[in-house]
């Protein structure tokens, strides 16, 4: 294999990630997010079906008015219907007004598909895909070939499945595209059926695969390996069933990995905030625990590792987290030693000698904490208001007097929430109340509503997440329960915890540490101003 070797990629998030169980884009979202991934590198961009939905018919309408800067854009389509020309079939037509450069048209490659599903000959369905592939190639600048089933359909009947891949290389394709749209198979099915297929056709090969065995990461790469030079998949793995091959994995592994040509240097720092944009517009969640762009893909949380990782990046870091634009993250937790929180500190700009009181005393709190309920993996913020108090640096922005929460429900009405709280700044004494949709809202209405006379800043805080979670769940409804709370401004996210047997309390600390956390962001940015 050439290291200096080019390999297209190929992205299907528009189209095959779009068949994923929780995920649809407006055509708004496709044109964005086919922006993004321009600008990752992506070769090839399939943009959708137009034959199947005015969705896509609209999105390649307004993709006409955009430009691109690297990516090609391509439409997807199957093959003309049987027994009839390939210039009178609508879906061809469809293709053809999308006025895509590129078009990828999918076959039937297995001989059970073409018998049960098509239900015609066996020669009439070589017929469609030759024919289909002409027509478009004499029309278009590209015509690539997805055999449908292919590895499937080449266990069945391996004459058959290579008949169809001459039929499309005859016609002109420009990649014979080897599906397992199953994805069934293993890593060693795909270098065996590879190695049987290459000396038989001369036409490029790419790979397409889905993750229902686990392995669609896996058997892309070792396709590569073996010969194939373009690599088709979506952002995040999203797709239909089990999802496809995921691009951030499949790219920083071809490059870092495997050392062959596919992003540069600074389209691969893109990856993560590529993948954190595609999640966001999907409204899922990121995932974690992705490899390579996940939050917790360079988190180091035992304390030897944390140790030894700060003296040399290797000893449990695969590549280095800027190559992708991830970054090294250190947890503190009960299973922090002295190196988890001098790092730490060290990353809020604090520089703490590992043997001074201060660390000893961060750590022995930080494990009692944890031992009651609390987590500061997901709650930096409140983490970093710990530091500040055992440094003696945290200042008192307010003083409670105490606060009430009503929450009550009239026969066939909705249910209605009020809070009451009185608290002092400077000497100054604040009385008040507000509604909201449950006790949680109320009292952060009210708390805010006491506030912001102080602190005008607070306005720009805002909620973006909230959680709750049972800790002892055979306690019932008397469980202790952890709230975490994501909060965010203009500029930055962070993330606060609050404990408790009551769900009230839990949410006040959660919340106090969240608008306590903006003011001391605010004032440390001051300061820094000043300085500068």
């Amino acid at each position: 294999m050439s290291r200096k070797r080019k390999i297209e990629l190929y992205d299907t998030t528009l189209r095959d990630g779009t068949q994923a169980e929780d995920v649809s884009f407006s055509v708004e979202d496709k044109v964005r997010i086919a922006h993004r991934l321009d600008e990752l590198g992506i070769g090839y961009i399939e943009g959708g079906w137009p034959g199947s939905n005015p969705r896509d018919i609209e999105f390649f309408k307004m993709m006409g008015k955009e430009k691109l800067t690297r990516a090609r854009l391509v439409s997807f389509g199957s093959t003309r219907r049987a027994r009839i020309k390939a210039s009178a079939d609508d879906n061809l037509k469809f293709l053809l007004n999308s006025s895509t450069p590129v078009v990828t048209l999918f076959g039937k490659t297995s001989k059970l598909h073409v018998q049960k599903a098509l239900r015609v000959p066996l020669a009439e369905n070589l017929a469609m895909i030759h024919d289909s592939v002409q027509y478009l190639k004499a029309r278009v600048d590209k015509v690539f070939y997805d055999a449908e089933h292919f590895f499937d359909g080449y266990r069945q009947d391996p004459e058959y499945a290579l008949k169809t891949l001459v039929a499309a290389e005859e016609a002109g394709a420009d990649f014979l595209v080897l599906c397992d749209t199953n994805g069934g198979m293993l890593p060693f099915d795909i270098v065996e059926i590879m190695r049987e297929v290459l000396p038989v056709v001369k036409t490029p090969l790419g790979i397409h695969t889905h993750n229902d065995s686990g392995s669609a990461v896996a058997n892309s790469l070792v396709a590569v390996k073996e010969g194939a030079s373009m690599v088709q998949g979506t952002i995040n793995g999203y797709g239909e069933r089990c999802g496809n091959a995921n691009l951030c994995s499949v790219i920083p592994n071809l490059k870092l990995k495997m050392g062959l040509g596919t992003v540069t240097d600074k389209e691969l720092t893109r990856l993560r905030d590529t993948s954190r944009f595609v999640a966001e517009l999907t409204n899922l969640p990121h995932s974690t625990h992705q490899p390579y762009v996940g939050d917790s893909a360079f988190a180091h949380k035992g304390g030897i590792h944390v140790n030894a990782v700060l003296k040399c990046s290797k000893t449990y870091e695969h590549i280095s987290p800027d190559k992708v634009g991830n970054r090294r993250r250190v947890l503190v937790s009960d299973l922090a030693g002295r190196s988890n929180i001098e790092s730490k500190a060290l990353e809020y700009g604090v520089d703490l000698d590992s043997e001074s009181g201060v660390v000893r005393e961060v750590l022995s709190e930080l494990k009692d904490l944890e031992h009651y309920g609390y987590q500061y993996e997901a709650a930096e913020a409140s983490f970093e208001l710990l530091m500040q108090k055992a440094l003696k640096k945290k200042k008192q922005y307010f003083k409670l007097h105490g606060f009430r929460v009503t929450d009550e429900k009239i026969e066939d009405g909705s249910p209605h929430a009020e809070a009451t709280i009185k608290l002092e700044v400077d000497g100054l004494v604040e009385h008040t109340a507000a509604e909201g949709t449950g006790p949680v809202n109320a009292l952060d209405a009210a708390l805010r509503k006491a506030l912001e006379r102080f602190y005008p800043s607070l306005k720009e805080v805002n909620l973006v997440d909230f959680k709750v979670r049972v800790l002892a769940g055979m306690q019932g409804t008397a469980a202790k329960v952890r709230v975490l709370v994501e909060s965010g401004d203009a500029e930055t996210k962070w993330g606060t915890v609050g404990v408790s047997e009551n769900v009230i309390e839990a949410s006040w600390q959660a919340l106090v540490d969240s608008l306590e956390y903006k003011l001391y962001k605010d004032e440390r940015a001051a300061k820094r101003r000043k300085k500068g």
